[in-house]
């Protein structure tokens, strides 16, 4: 029996190390469901609820593996499914390569079912797309699809028609005038800056009194060197979301989480520093960084177009983050005067105190920072940990302290709702010897989180390890855009908007098979997190939460004070609460500072 370009289409991904691709059926990819069918011994079809789960998936996947990742789905409504998904990925820049069916070629061009303009559809998120129309092609888009996502760290789409997949597959295009013969593999290359613009940073960095570094995603895997770089300049280190994990947040010099969900000390770092260092890191908001003229600048990125787009910078450093920091370190001078250190670490022991005493606080019935306070200390080593947009993400950007043998991710650029459970199944997936923890608020998890709890159920028990926890903070509100509203827009909270149906999440997770834990009562948190970590299947923690715990920023402005008196004035419905526990969250600033 002659192969078909589907059957060849899977053994090249094999031959690029792909060993599952995440996707949904449909008749558009009939042609490369069957070749996936029959070479199960090499590649493994992951089904997800919906095709934007499949990309969410294929996203997560990458970012956990460090590895070109696969998402298929069919023509149509498939295929614009998958959008979602890919722009997580695209906006994170991750290895993703999205394969999608489309009709056949009789019939494009003539309004048929299902038929869209896909290379147009998917132009503006895939650095290169392409429609494979000849058997002969397909060698040398796959090899390019792959070879690009993975070198540029982005997205690439890859559309074949119906009766494409079943046509007799070229493996070897003839050597003739216009055909492409293409090879599969790559391997990243050594980037590091030239030895002149390292010393010109170095200069700087030197010159510098009070230094900050910013690291992020960029940075993963360089957390000794950025400690080492850090140790010599004497500075503090806040941190990206995505780059919550480069070093520990039990490093004094650490201030953690920089943004609007940040913290204090971070905020206090780029406030009062004179000397900037940017490693692997696109943080967006210029209102968190120094005030330009403020400070010197110096940023390493892998990628030319990120440089010096944040803030006005004197060395913009192209180079891997590990590798670059490498060759700056020896051109580092220590520095002896150590008083910013210490003013820093100061500031970071005063804050941990402080969250300690807000999260402590009482609420009605449990305060959402005291669910994650109480899983920080018992956070096992190798977990991986996803969140998902919301507050959620806030409380696991200040409460939670990681180790350095931990892996967490969220939606960063996006910021997509409904991405944490998706994100946790394709770290189970690539990690599974690893435990798993999905951070999920209760809009995500109706959204899409009890849907594609209905994936862990049919495959979690031929994972390695059965540890897979999802907490929901169930508070019957859409809590993010609510205080959102309150404090950026001076709007109360709408109701209708805003308000979501009481869903049994734990009662559900019974009915999968899972362990439901409901949790009311914040002493039993403690005792719920031990159980559900220790459980050996899958397990949902279910707390209920209050609405009205406000998600406090490091520095209120006189915009949000006005804005968050405005809401109230206006008439919040939820005003007396939300004061009470404003009062509450206030308080434990200075109690903490004297705890």
């Amino acid at each position: 029996m002659s192969k078909s370009v589907a059957d060849f289409l899977v053994e090249r991904l094999t031959k690029w190390g792909v060993n599952r691709v995440f996707g949904y059926p449909g008749e558009g990819i009939n042609g490369i469901l069957g070749a996936l069918d029959k070479h199960q011994d090499s590649i493994r079809f992951i089904q997800a609820r919906h095709e934007e789960m499949a990309a969410f998936m294929a996203c997560a996947h990458a970012k956990f593996t460090s590895q070109a990742s696969v998402c298929v789905a069919t023509s149509g409504g498939g295929a614009v499914h998958l959008l979602n998904g890919l722009y997580d990925a695209a906006k994170d820049h991750q290895p993703v390569v999205a394969i999608v069916g489309q009709q056949s070629r009789n019939a494009l061009g003539g309004t048929y079912q299902q038929e869209i303009d896909l290379p147009a559809l998917f132009k503006d998120v895939a650095a290169y797309v392409q429609m494979v129309v000849a058997p002969a092609q397909m060698r040398h888009v796959i090899d390019r699809a792959m070879r690009i996502a993975q070198a540029e760290r982005t997205v690439t789409c890859v559309v074949i028609p119906l009766d494409v997949q079943s046509m007799e597959a070229v493996e070897t295009p003839p050597r003739e005038h216009g055909t492409v013969h293409s090879g599969a593999g790559y391997q990243p290359p050594r980037t590091v800056p030239a030895a002149a613009d390292l010393q010109r940073a170095a200069d700087i960095l030197n010159q510098g009194e009070r230094v900050a570094m910013l690291v992020g995603a960029g940075a993963l895997g360089a957390g000794d060197e950025v400690l080492q770089t850090a140790n010599l300049l004497g500075a503090g280190i806040a941190k990206a979301l995505l780059g919550k994990t480069v070093v520990a947040d039990d490093e004094p010099n650490v201030t953690g989480a920089i943004g609007l969900l940040g913290t204090k000390p971070s905020w206090q770092l780029m406030k009062e520093c004179d000397t900037l260092l940017m490693v692997g890191s696109g943080f967006p908001y210029s209102e968190f960084l120094p005030e330009e003229g403020q400070a010197r600048g110096v940023q390493i990125d892998i990628e030319p177009r990120m440089l010096n787009l944040r803030y006005p910078m004197e060395a913009s450093l192209v180079g891997d983050s590990k590798a670059t920091l490498r060759e700056l370190i020896p051109l580092l001078e220590h520095k002896e005067e150590r008083a910013w250190q210490e003013q820093i670490k100061e500031n970071v022991r005063d804050w941990w105190k402080i969250l300690k005493a807000r999260a402590m606080k009482s609420a009605n019935p449990i305060n959402p920072q005291r669910v994650f306070w109480e899983l920080s200390s018992r956070l096992p080593d190798n977990c991986i940990i996803t969140t998902d947009a919301g507050s959620a993400a806030n409380w696991y950007a200040r409460d939670l302290k990681v180790r350095p043998t931990m892996m967490a991710s969220l939606s960063g650029g996006l910021a997509s709702m409904g991405s944490g459970v998706p994100y946790a199944i394709a770290a189970k997936f690539a990690h599974p010897e690893r435990p798993v923890i999905a951070l999920v608020g209760d809009g995500a998890m109706q959204m899409n989180g009890n849907a594609e709890l209905v994936t862990v159920q049919k495959y979690w028990q031929s994972w390695q390890d059965p540890h897979f926890v999802v907490l929901v903070l169930n508070n019957r509100d859409l809590n993010q855009v609510t205080w959102e509203q309150r404090v950026l827009a001076g709007d109360p909270r709408f109701k209708d908007s805003q308000a979501l149906p009481d869903f049994p999440y734990a009662d559900y997770a019974k009915l999968l098979g899972f362990e439901g834990i409901l949790v009311d009562d914040p002493e039993k948190l403690g005792s719920a997190w031990d159980q559900a970590l220790n459980a050996r299947r899958p397990v949902l923690i279910e707390a209920r939460t209050d609405a009205d715990v406000p998600p406090l920023p490091p520095h209120l402005t006189l915009e949000q004070v006005k804005a968050y008196l405005s809401a109230l004035l206006k008439g919040d419905p939820d005003a007396a609460g939300v004061i009470a526990s404003s009062i509450k969250q206030a308080s434990g600033n200075w109690l903490g500072k004297n705890t």
